[in-house]
């Protein structure tokens, strides 16, 4: 099962991979646009470490919580 620490990881790793293929300018263009409209919705770190505290938080006491 994944954690949500290893979730958040995850998404914040993919933003940046594609803020990475976005600036690159030895990709083609089209590449380049795709990420780029890719990251017009996507979380930014900020927002993914907040949803991933939140998710600790209701998680807390119930038996959804990941072990230790």
């Amino acid at each position: 099962m994944t954690m949500p620490c290893e979730r958040t990881r995850a998404v914040i790793q993919a933003r940046e991979f594609l803020l990475e293929l976005s600036q690159d300018v030895s990709l083609p263009e089209s590449l380049r646009w795709e990420a780029k409209r890719l990251l017009r919705h996507y979380p930014s770190r900020r927002e993914m470490l907040g949803a991933g505290q939140l998710e600790e938080h209701l998680t807390e006491g119930t038996i959804f919580q990941p072990p230790s």
